[in-house]
């Protein structure tokens, strides 16, 4: 059984970077934890995760609740930037 913290990790809703975050997990597995094997994934996943933080901290100086937006509109806003 996971742990709430776990679970919430696992959180689409919660946390838009799962697929970043099971990428980088994978290819540390799959290299035998060398890690200069899986830059690029790590890029990414801090990539991903600026980017959420951003538009999390614009939505809550503007307001606007929940501070993280649901993986449905955060689909949409991808989408809508191309």
């Amino acid at each position: 059984r996971m742990s709430r913290h776990a679970q919430q990790l696992r959180d689409h809703d919660r946390n838009p970077c799962v697929a970043e975050t099971d990428a980088s997990r994978k290819c540390m597995d799959d290299n035998n934890y060398n890690k200069d094997m899986c830059t690029a994934y790590f890029l990414k996943y801090k990539s991903c995760r600026k980017f959420w933080h951003d538009i999390m901290m614009q939505r809550r100086r503007n307001g606007v609740k929940p501070e993280m937006p649901s993986a449905e509109e955060r689909k949409k806003i991808l989408e809508s930037m191309g």
